[in-house]
């Protein structure tokens, strides 16, 4: 069947045809006029017109958009607000800096106060924008924003992001911001507020992170500190944890960072300010931990798997003791017993959770790794902490039912993703500001991610001088000693220390403390019920005591 033509469709064409040449006809008249005013050439007056046109367009689109900005344009904003440029720090004079150690607010502080009204604040709508934190057509007012600047340490930028908005999108695009301060991640330090999810507190550091290292804090700074520091945050500030009550902590991070530094320091920091407490020590370093070997219950410098079998079984002995102890309390409706606080540090951790591919050795690492995660889980009621350290943050390096019982986290500068997961949880990159340890710098000993109470802390861990820590073990040793109560433990000991030795046999101390009974078994058995203390054995296998368990015995009980 043909198609029917459509009515009219012949017509238009012609018309269009028609009105084409006539367009045709009109520019060529208007070029032949310019030309013959001009005089011209046929090129030149084509490029002439073509040149003109163009200039009227731009001259048009100008006055299209620059009118309406101009009618509108606000009063002319101070330089510190102006979009143009970011808000710096002015360089200031070494004596003007902030002394290292000295708290923030001791800074002399140079505080913006914006511009009150609904007006934008050009400069963080501006970065929080591009960034996508915000929308393009959201802003941050200026009335909502303060600005300090803190001279030796950076710049703080405290405002109030837009409603429907929360810090929680700041903090996922620290890195983005970052950029447009022209700085790294680690320059920033993020605050929030627990009354307003709108509130954040920017700190944009001038310099990189512990450019300079801080001195070490004093015993009052210690003292006077609101829980347990472990080093400086990067504004000089200590940070640390509120307690160790009820919680244990892993630290791991790559060889020669300054885990061995950080938990010395820890201890001294404990020995200080966290009162009375006993101390179990693993050195698997072998003479990481020495230097508090004199104020150990026990201290034993060693990488053997039964080792630490041999310590986790004292210690859940302790522990189901206290639980006892908190089970009877209630059912007699008496107040839970206050326990003496215990902390257990094991230096280079991963190493006892190795074996050898015997038999044998899988099935003793199969038992610490169980008696292991009992531990630190049964501890949270029974006040006793478990630290460990480790240089391996691999997968297998210490057994994920044993890492997933700690509520403390820290972790040093490390290569990949995974390593930092495997220090900090699986889960710890999703957490509000997190900061990646493999962006620290391996130069900066000590320095360390702390992620405790959901929140992240970039610090670096103390490195008290050696004369500071022995003085302070010294005097703690002291201390201890003199509080020591009189009794024939304390007997024996003052015995040993007249005669300078490190072991006494049975033989010779019983009768010094008063049991006459010739039998040597029966000897042995009254000397030990009468210190409280199970015999040893020197180099030769004959019984007696050691100093060093008979000080630890004493000690414990004080």
């Amino acid at each position: 069947m043909a198609r029917k033509q459509q009515h009219g469709k012949g017509e238009d064409t012609y018309g269009q045809a028609a009105g084409a040449i006539g367009g045709l006809v009109i520019v060529f008249g208007v070029l032949a006029v310019i030309k013959d005013k001009l005089g011209l050439s046929w090129p030149a007056t084509v490029l002439f017109t073509a040149g003109t046109l163009v200039a009227l367009g731009y001259l048009a689109w100008r006055i299209r958009w620059g009118l309406p900005r101009l009618w509108a344009r606000q009063p002319a904003a101070s330089p510190a607000t102006q979009p143009a440029v970011l808000h710096q720090q002015a360089p200031v004079p070494a004596a003007a800096a902030l002394a290292p150690g000295a708290p923030l607010a001791a800074a002399p502080a140079v505080v913006e106060a914006a511009p009150s009204g609904d007006e934008s604040h050009p400069q963080l709508s501006m970065v929080l924008s591009r960034v996508g934190a915000i929308s393009r057509d959201e802003h941050i007012r200026a009335g909502d924003v303060t600005i300090e600047d803190l001279p030796g340490i950076g710049t703080v930028y405290d405002f109030l992001v837009p409603e429907g908005r929360t810090h929680d999108d700041v903090a996922k695009r620290l890195g983005p911001i970052a950029s447009m301060f022209g700085v790294t991640r680690l320059h920033l330090k993020l605050e929030t507020s627990r009354k307003s999810e709108r509130h954040v507190r920017l700190l944009v550091l001038s310099e990189p992170p512990f450019s300079s290292p801080f001195p070490a804090p004093t015993r009052q700074e210690i003292q006077t500190f609101a829980g347990v520091p472990l080093g400086h945050e990067v504004t000089g500030w200590l940070a640390g944890v509120p307690t160790f009550d009820k919680a244990s902590l892993l630290v791991a991070g790559m060889t020669q960072m300054g885990k061995t530094t950080l938990v010395n320091g820890l201890i001294t920091c404990l020995l200080i300010a966290y009162g009375e407490f006993d101390l179990h020590l693993l050195d698997g370093k072998l003479c990481g931990l020495t230097k508090f070997e004199k104020l150990a219950v026990r201290y034993e410098a060693s990488d053997d798997p039964a080792v630490l079998e041999s310590m986790l079984d004292e210690l859940l002995v302790r522990v189901d003791d206290r639980y006892t102890q908190l089970q009877d309390a209630i059912r007699n409706r008496q107040p839970a017993p206050v326990f003496k606080p215990v902390f257990f540090i094991i230096d280079e951790a991963a190493d006892f959770y190795t074996d050898d591919g015997t038999k044998e050795s899988k099935e003793q690492v199969r038992r610490v790794t169980d008696k292991s995660r009992s531990l630190v889980a049964k501890s949270l009621e029974s006040g006793i902490s478990t630290v460990m350290l480790t240089q391996r943050p691999a997968k297998d390096a210490i057994p994920v039912k044993v890492r997933d019982q700690f509520l403390y986290r820290m972790c040093l500068y490390v290569a990949s993703e995974g390593s930092a997961k495997v220090a900090l949880g699986d889960s710890y990159f999703d957490t509000v500001a997190p900061i990646h340890p493999a962006l620290l710098d391996p130069d900066v000993k000590g320095q360390a991610v702390l992620f405790a109470n959901g929140s992240s802390t970039l610090l670096r861990g103390f490195n008290f001088p050696d004369e500071f820590i022995w003085g302070v073990v010294d005097e703690v040793y002291d201390r201890r000693e003199a509080a020591i109560p009189d009794s024939p433990l304390k007997q024996a000991i003052d015995l040993l220390k007249k005669n300078g030795a490190e072991f006494m046999l049975t033989s010779d101390l019983a009768p010094a403390l008063g049991i006459t009974d010739n039998r040597p078994g029966e000897r042995g058995k009254q000397l030990s019920k009468l210190l409280g203390v199970a015999p040893g054995k020197d180099d030769k296998g004959a019984r007696g005591y050691w100093l060093t368990d008979l000080t630890a015995a004493a000690m414990s009980r004080s």
